[in-house]
Order: structure tokens, then C-alpha cells, then sequence
């Protein structure tokens, strides 16, 4: 089971790794749009939202990665003066009674909202018409990572109930 669980670490390390320089040409884009703004006295037509969406879509898909790194807020003031087995076994309720039935639901209502926008053809409004469903199918991706590590992180704590308490 450890075998999946690293497998599932490295997937999501391997992809936050390869979707963070993204932020570098998000940056890059708003300069270009302040350029603009600065010396034309006139923003690029298409900028702010391509701007808007490679933020979002960066945003979700680092997600899994932050998981992975437990880069997201916990509030943890009595979970850590409980014993690793305990720590272990509330993790599980808690990722099995809360976070796996919320991801759930980001995925089927996300693979709905992509697939509504899919078939749409939907577009942004602006003077230039950018498609829409690419970064409404980011959130199913992104739900996919994220109940992935939620599997690892469970896998985890499985194992460390399995392990003999020292006498």
C-alpha cells in the first residue's frame, strides 16, 4: 500500500513541479498588459482574461501539491497533543467523513459544469472570444489530484495504526 501512496506522491509532486512556472507567465502577461496600459494608453484585448483563467486554473491544480506538502491551513492546537495513532485515526474520519465526500462533489458537479460548457462552446465576452471549458475542466482535474493524495494521506495513516505501539 506504501507502493500507492508514493506513487500518488510523486504524480502530484511531478505535476505541481511542472504547473508552477506557470505563475512566471501569468506574471509575464500582466506586465506585458501594463506595457500596454503605460505606452499605447490602451490594455491588450484578451490579457485580462487570459490572466484571470491561468491564475485560476494554477491555483486548482496547485492544490494537490499543497496537500501533498500540507501547505494548506489545519487547525491543529489539540490534534497535536494527541498520540500518532490517535493523530492517525482522526485523520481518517475526518479525510473519510469530510474532505473525500466534498472532493466527490467537486468532481461530479465539476465534470457537470465542464461538460455544460463543453457543449456550449462557451466563451469568454470580451473583444476576443476564449474558450471557457478548458479551465472549467482544471477543476475536475484538479478534484482528481486532490481525492488522489487524500488516498495517499489515508494510506498513511492506515499504516501508522498498523504499527506496533512501543511497550
Amino acid at each position: 500500500m506504501n507502493a500507492i501512496a508514493r506513487a500518488i506522491d510523486a504524480l502530484n509532486e511531478g505535476f505541481g513541479r511542472l504547473i508552477a512556472p506557470l505563475l512566471a507567465v501569468i506574471t509575464l502577461i500582466v506586465v506585458y498588459d501594463i506595457a500596454m496600459r503605460f505606452f499605447i494608453g490602451r490594455p491588450s484585448d484578451w490579457a485580462f482574461d487570459v490572466t484571470k483563467m491561468l491564475f485560476g486554473a494554477h491555483f486548482m491544480l496547485m492544490a494537490a501539491y499543497g496537500l501533498r506538502h500540507h501547505a494548506h491551513v489545519e487547525v491543529d492546537v489539540l490534534k497535536r497533543l494527541l498520540s500518532r495513532r490517535k493523530q492517525a485515526a482522526l485523520s481518517i474520519v475526518c479525510y473519510l467523513l469530510f474532505f473525500v465526500p466534498f472532493i466527490w462533489m467537486l468532481l461530479t458537479l465539476g465534470w457537470a459544469f465542464f461538460e455544460r460548457s463543453f457543449s456550449r462552446g462557451e466563451t469568454t465576452y470580451g473583444m476576443m472570444a476564449i474558450p471557457v471549458y478548458p479551465v472549467k475542466g482544471v477543476i475536475v482535474v484538479a478534484a482528481v489530484l486532490l481525492l488522489l493524495q487524500a488516498v495517499a494521506i489515508v494510506i498513511r495513516a492506515f499504516d501508522e495504526l498498523r504499527k506496533e505501539t512501543p511497550a
